[in-house]
């Protein structure tokens, strides 16, 4: 007997969270690499071996103030075995398909200098998970579309003029984070390009005082403690390799964001999600808006879409600290067990 492809039940989801958020269908413009990356079975323990999911298969859906009522996921393409130059290949391949087909030739052209250093000849040595590819959605049709490319330290120096002097003026302060990835996106009006690092080393939020004042973004900063202080229950010290940190430079100045692997907090207050609520009480419509996008993702027998993996603050000189909060769907979940059985 023919077993179900988990392409399905990924295209089901998407398509009741779309009618859910009142976005476009967004699993036609990419049912090729949703039923390229999830052509095993439903449950099969394979999916949890990943670097955007782990346990979990590769498909992170997230919400964002900066974008409420938008319909956002990340995939980490093709299935369980492939290399990280097929990831990168297909991740690149997909881009250029929406970016030359939904915003224009210009466009193309901009993601293909910008892209270069990562996806050109001889960028694929040493290479890991390689590349994840990530897409949003709005009532208009596909609203964004973006490329997680993994950055070696020798790739930096491709970056951008703009960035590349924010980086440098990072990593003088703080010399111990290590470049992870870099972010093209692309949108309807817009480009852009991010670098993000890990920090490897257990830090205080506060360290980064230093480096937001150097770039024009000190006063963010209370703003920034506020937030996460309430939602981690008054810490405001991080384990190692449980922050990054992204740059970027767009035309009002540098952005800033930081994410918590809340996974590898050790004391997350239970009540997580009730504090982050509390935070948006003065913000009624995005709070509105992450409830209805809690139902989009939560199963119709279950009362919980999953668990959140990520929450992240991004900030810039025009706008205040908001939040993101990224999840792995419960109904995507492989079973330790499983995962342990299958590696025997």
């Amino acid at each position: 007997m023919l077993q179900t492809p988990l392409s399905d039940r990924v295209g089901k989801r998407l398509m009741a969270a779309a009618r859910s958020l009142g976005t476009v269908d967004p699993v036609a413009p990419i049912q090729g690499l949703i039923s390229r990356t999830f052509s095993l079975p439903e449950g099969d323990p394979r999916y949890g071996d990943n670097a955007l999911t782990p346990m979990a298969a590769p498909f992170e859906p997230s919400f964002s103030e900066l974008q409420p009522g938008m319909l956002r996921f990340t995939i980490e393409p093709l299935g369980p075995g492939a290399t990280g130059v097929d990831r990168r290949d297909e991740a690149t391949r997909e881009m250029r398909r929406l970016v030359g087909s939904y915003f224009g030739r210009d466009a193309l052209h901009w993601f293909d200098g910008r892209s270069e250093a990562w996806r050109g000849f001889g960028s694929g040595s040493g290479l890991g998970y390689g590349a994840f590819f990530g897409a949003n959605y709005d009532r208009n049709g596909l609203a964004g579309s973006k490329v997680y490319y993994e950055t070696r330290p020798n790739q930096v120096e491709a970056l951008p003029q703009g960035l590349l002097g924010i980086v440098r003026a990072v990593t003088n302060q703080m010399p111990a984070l290590k470049p992870l990835f870099t972010t093209i996106a692309t949108a309807r009006q817009a480009g852009g390009q991010r670098l993000t690092f890990v920090a490897p080393d257990a830090l205080r939020i506060s360290d980064f005082q230093p480096v937001l004042d150097t770039l024009g973004l000190g006063d963010r900063m209370p703003g920034i403690m506020q937030i996460l202080g309430l939602c981690l229950g008054g810490r405001f010290d991080l384990p190692a390799n449980s922050c990054l940190v992204a740059f970027g430079q767009t035309d009002s100045g540098p952005e800033f964001e930081i994410y918590v692997m809340l996974g590898m907090i050790p004391d997350l207050p239970a009540n997580f999600l009730q504090l982050l609520s509390l935070g948006l009480n003065e913000r009624p419509r995005e709070l509105l808006a992450l409830e209805r996008w809690m139902d989009a993702f939560t199963p119709e027998d279950e009362v919980w879409p999953g668990r959140f993996s990520i929450l992240s603050i991004h900030t810039s000189r025009l706008t205040a600290p908001r939040v993101s909060l990224y999840l792995r769907p419960a109904e995507f979940e492989v079973p330790l067990q499983a995962m342990q059985r299958a590696a025997a």
